[in-house]
């Protein structure tokens, strides 16, 4: 377990495709999205939170702090992740954020150390997660000190993508492999009714 490392889950999104509400909080096994991915992400850090807008007390059964953005309007990941840094910052004594998107419920059991042990060689750099090739901004160890140039980022630019702000900082990409047996992406993310369907199926491969 990482005790200088803060956690963030990024369950802030508007869930447009799912018809609205927190894909977070859709069930899933035994409890909900939210349950299954805090199973695999809360044992690797000490400090965790949601990054969520609305009303907190819908969260409130997890116990964990939940931060509304301190940018105003609907920012995207990228407002969250700020918020985190910002919160850990004032409040913690940890020296980086890992964050992890809400909607993600397979994500790897090693992401914070192998995302630290990157970060550790190239000190100051983000570490982002990718698999199959492919990048995920949202799963990345990000250093508190990245908060001013972020902050201005959001407030003075036009451009909100998390990638883009990313490339703009000193980065490592950190690969991950697939699941095995179920040859399932650890990124997997619920985006519309067919994904929860879907990860209902990988659950129970997973379990029988």
């Amino acid at each position: 377990m990482e005790r200088d490392i803060a956690g963030i889950v990024l369950a802030g999104g508007q869930s447009r495709r799912m018809g609205g509400g927190d894909k977070s909080l859709l069930p899933l096994g035994s409890g909900s999205v939210l349950d299954q991915l805090l199973s695999r992400f809360g044992p690797q850090i000490e400090t965790l939170a949601l990054s969520a807008n609305g009303d907190p007390q819908r969260f409130s059964r997890f116990g964990l702090p939940v931060l509304a953005d301190t940018i105003e309007g609907f920012a995207g990941p990228l407002a969250g992740i700020l918020t985190g840094l910002e919160w850990a910052a004032a409040s913690t004594s940890c020296k980086a954020v890992v964050t992890a998107a809400g909607d993600t419920p397979f994500l790897p059991l090693d992401l914070v150390e192998r995302l630290a042990a990157a970060a550790g060689e190239h000190p100051g750099s983000i570490a982002v997660a990718s698999s199959a090739g492919r990048r995920h901004p949202t799963f990345a160890l990000w250093p508190i000190d990245c908060r001013d140039a972020l902050r201005h980022f959001l407030v003075d630019g036009d451009n909100r993508r998390v990638s883009a702000f990313i490339e703009r900082h000193g980065h490592v990409e950190v690969e991950f492999p697939v699941l095995q047996p179920a040859g399932l992406d650890p990124f997997f993310n619920i985006n519309v009714p067919d994904d929860l369907a879907e990860a209902v199926r990988l659950m129970q491969s997973m379990t029988s």
